[in-house]
């Protein structure tokens, strides 16, 4: 008999396929559902509350690595959770360019 594995495997930093067998992840899991979930990854909106979860849960979990299925790659522990917390985010704009009118008026 062989023993099952815990995976995480995650898409849009929401929850897409997982499998845990500790009862605090057990836990955790069912706490993520009672916050609601939709049907899909994609439509899914992540609670603060729901992506410290998600976080929990990559703590908790019997692996080292995570599987990000939109960019189709594993990732450590510590990159997985710092796409968790960090997607969505606005990324800091460059410094803007000069307009065309302000190139023009020598600005």
């Amino acid at each position: 008999m062989t023993e099952e594995k815990d995976y995480l495997c995650l898409k849009w930093s929401t929850l897409k396929e997982w499998s845990f067998h500790s009862k605090k992840a057990k836990k955790l899991l069912k706490e993520y559902g009672k916050l609601g979930t939709s049907l899909g990854a994609m439509m899914q909106k992540d609670t603060p509350r729901q992506k410290e979860i998600i976080c929990e849960l990559i703590d908790e979990g019997d692996f080292k690595k995570v599987f990000l299925d939109w960019d189709g790659r594993w990732v450590s522990k510590e990159k997985a959770k710092k796409y968790v917390r960090d997607y969505g985010k606005e990324k800091p704009k460059k410094p803007s360019q000069k307009t065309d009118s302000e190139v023009k008026n020598g600005h």
